[in-house]
């Protein structure tokens, strides 16, 4: 089941990034056939429900939230994948890696045993879908409809789409760490210099869809970075108070 209203926000992505909405069916297919049957999304409610989970993005405060995650250690943890490489060599290993698989592969191999993943499949990370078939609790993700072993949570960078996962899972509270959406990218976002444009206006997007989420969800909002319309920004010093 799709979130109300998600399917005019994907027809609006489609406008402004002129994406293929045929290729984005095409890869979720290709990524269907790589998943087995799981019970991966039990995994996932088990560890999300009714709880505290932190939404881990890769953005400039990372630096600085990270040293506060490895005080978290029984926090539930979803990290975007290009946060993933700084957290494991901090030791800071996530419960859930939201990906499309272009972040280190030498990272998702050390948790690929443990860890949940997470796939999105679109129209341009095809040729990397047969990654999945390394990670031993997998589930595939959309931006269109839904079938078969393919969901669609919503959300459309690896980052918002933690949010929106976090939420459609009915976490109780829902924290963002190194999620800034900025005119900055951070140090550990693997973007080319030709590609930062592209970047900023893709951040610029998931602000906007979880500006959007907050209008919907259930769950607590709060913010360690930026502020965003509708989530509660806090310092550090009252994560204990808000975690508890």
């Amino acid at each position: 089941m799709m979130i109300s209203g998600w399917k005019a926000k994907y027809a609006d992505i489609l406008k402004e990034f002129k994406y293929d909405e045929k290729k984005d069916k095409e890869s979720a297919t290709l990524l269907d056939s790589f998943l087995k049957k799981s019970k991966t999304n039990k995994r996932i409610q088990d560890l999300v429900q009714g709880n505290t989970v932190l939404v881990i993005g890769s953005g400039p405060s990372l630096s600085y939230a990270i040293p506060k995650l490895k005080k978290l250690k029984k926090v539930v943890k979803i990290a975007a994948d290009s946060s993933l490489k700084p957290l494991l060599e901090n030791g800071i290993v996530p419960d859930i890696v939201v990906t499309d698989l272009d972040g280190d592969e030498k990272s998702f191999k050390k948790i690929a045993k443990s860890s949940i993943f997470v796939v999105h499949a679109h129209g341009d990370n095809i040729s990397k879908l047969e990654l999945a078939k390394k990670f031993k609790n997998c589930i595939g993700t959309t931006q269109t409809k839904p079938f078969n072993k393919i969901q669609n949570f919503g959300g459309f960078t690896d980052g918002d789409r933690g949010v929106f996962l976090a939420s459609y899972f009915e976490a109780k509270k829902i924290i963002l760490f190194g999620m800034d959406f900025g005119n900055r990218i951070g140090k550990f976002s693997d973007t080319k210099k030709s590609e930062r444009k592209i970047k900023l206006i893709k951040l610029k997007k998931g602000k906007s869809l979880l500006e959007w989420l907050s209008t919907k969800t259930k769950s607590e909002l709060f913010t360690t970075s930026t502020r965003i319309k509708g989530f509660e920004k806090i310092p550090y010093k009252s994560l204990d108070i808000i975690i508890t």
